[in-house]
């Protein structure tokens, strides 16, 4: 059993009997308290899709639940709906727009390392890999003799997301994004 300061976005927890998905973690450390960070966290309910904001002392022990995940590519979207196949037995898992909403914006049908996330054979979340690369398909034309540790401008991906990259980035470059901080990890 982990401590709630080891808990990190997408794990799944049992909590009051019920299997939830942690979405987001605010860590914050209150004045005047002997030592203890207090660790607020954002969960989803894998069921109903209930949400629940709980928080924890960082000593907290906090009971992982059951999980599998298992190695996917990104198929196609239906509606509300995006599907990944199973890269092993061609499953379909089907993912509601709500449940990756933060992802949404750093994959597309080339994207590899992507897993899905199960608890009770039932499609939660999904994983992406650290880094993922996409293509700049909008930005301010580049300047001749940037260099690489320079100002920043603003670049929109072909998935929708926007990022900060260095002058020197033109549109129709390929670029590794780190998804985890959303920011500028070099060309691809």
């Amino acid at each position: 059993m982990p401590k709630a300061s080891e808990i990190k976005r997408n794990m799944a927890i049992d909590y009051d009997g019920k299997t939830y998905i942690v979405r987001a973690i605010e860590r914050s450390v209150p004045q005047g308290r002997a030592g203890g960070s207090l660790y607020r966290m954002r969960m989803y309910d894998v069921v109903s899709g209930r949400k629940l904001d709980e928080t924890f002392k960082d000593s907290d022990m906090i009971n992982l639940a059951d999980l599998i995940r298992r190695p996917v590519m990104y198929s196609y979207s239906d509606g509300d709906e995006y599907v990944f196949m199973d890269n092993e037995d061609y499953t379909p898992y089907n993912l509601n727009t709500a449940s990756i909403e933060e992802e949404v914006l750093f994959f597309n049908e080339s994207t590899a390392g992507i897993q899905v996330v199960l608890v009770n054979d039932a499609p939660v979340a999904i994983e992406l890999p650290t880094n993922v690369e996409l293509e700049v398909v909008e930005t301010d034309p580049s300047i001749k003799g940037a260099s690489a540790t320079s100002r920043t401008k603003p670049a929109k991906l072909s998935t929708g997301a926007t990022v900060q990259v260095p002058e020197h980035v033109s549109t129709g470059d390929r670029i590794k994004v780190n998804v985890e901080e959303r920011k500028f990890a070099g060309r691809a």
